[in-house]
């Protein structure tokens, strides 16, 4: 007997998390390299793209979002987003051992918190209306309401990049990861049109000359591009053992908000299944801001320093010694 439709979307999500919280990792780790021999990421630097590791990160990526990308053509959204809570497990602990990067006694809380909030939404979610073609789905999105979404999304997204991303890029995590998720929900919506398209197109119902697919196809690209450069800026300055999480848990967030204004899935619901799903968002943003309050801040990386030392003891001025460390983002010596 075959696997069921959503038992195989499960398959892939849980698949899909292993693979994309390792990926965080190594490109953080790439990224790690490449900053010390060049310009970081974070200040606009492109060094990484010569880093083996970071595009061995890469690699783990699009694998893990392909098997994501499949997950959403056999399970609905409600069901696939919230398993990338694995993806925290993963990195966390890979982070602890390969990065030294410790995560506190309530930042463990704090995971915990996130994942039995996922599972609250999963198991109170609403069963999804799945589009029989690309045509459907472009009804769905041309409805009042979604567009709203999306010029509220797209104003927010232009905010970010051009007023606080400048100001608080580097100190506030929620700034690039806000760019991220945002554009992130838009791009779930993409790929399942895209999912549907394919499928369709494989069972002999053809849905390439629709130019909706296209518009899919190049709405789902420009989101992809978007997301990848931000956060890479996002892993770049902070910790990978938060960014993964806060990450995981704003895209939730914002991809089910997105589904459920597109396919009026709470329409269905009795007033009880609501208000626990709601509990469910509240539990999760609570592991996020627990996360975001107990993570150990990474030191701001150096702009060049002469410290001068004596033996172990207190900083001296130049004319009391001549021993000197130089100390340079453009000069290392081990």
């Amino acid at each position: 007997m075959g696997l069921s439709d959503n038992l195989m979307g499960v398959i892939l999500a849980v698949a899909s998390s292993a693979f994309i919280g390792s990926s965080f990792i190594l490109k953080k780790k790439g990224l790690k390299r490449a900053g010390a021999s060049g310009t970081r990421a974070g200040v606009g630097g492109y060094t990484y793209l010569l880093e083996p590791l970071w595009w061995a990160g890469m690699i783990t990526m699009i694998v893990g979002e392909v098997a994501n990308f499949v997950a959403y053509v056999y399970a609905p959204a409600v069901l696939v987003t919230p398993l990338g809570a694995l993806s925290i497990i993963v990195s966390a602990c890979l982070a602890h051992f390969l990065l030294k990067e410790r995560i506190q006694r309530m930042g463990i809380v704090g995971c915990v918190s996130c994942i039995v909030g996922s599972v609250v939404i999963v198991i109170h979610a609403p069963q999804e209306h799945t589009p029989s073609s690309v045509l459907e789905i472009w009804t769905l999105a041309k409805q009042p309401a979604f567009l709203v979404y999306v010029a509220a999304t797209l104003s927010i997204v232009l905010a970010l990049v051009l007023h606080f991303e400048p100001r608080y890029g580097r100190t506030n995590i929620l700034v690039y990861l806000g760019i991220c998720s945002l554009m992130g929900s838009l791009t779930v919506v993409s790929i399942k049109a895209i999912g549907i398209a394919i499928k369709l197109t494989l069972q002999g119902i053809s849905q390439i000359a629709y130019p909706q697919t296209w518009f899919f196809l190049t709405v789902a690209t420009i989101c992809v591009i978007t997301q990848l450069n931000y956060l890479n800026k996002a892993l770049d300055t902070f910790s990978a053992a938060i960014v993964s999480p806060v990450y995981y848990v704003m895209f939730t967030t914002l991809t089910i908000i997105a589904s459920v204004i597109m396919f009026k899935d709470w329409s269905g619901q009795n007033v009880s299944s609501i208000a626990s799903e709601i509990c469910g968002f509240i539990t999760v943003l609570s592991g996020t801001i627990i996360l975001h309050a107990t993570r150990e801040q990474e030191p701001p990386p150096p702009v060049g320093t002469v410290t001068w030392y004596v033996s172990g003891d207190s900083i001296k001025s130049p004319e009391d010694e001549h021993l000197i460390t130089v100390r340079s983002s453009d000069y290392y010596e081990p």
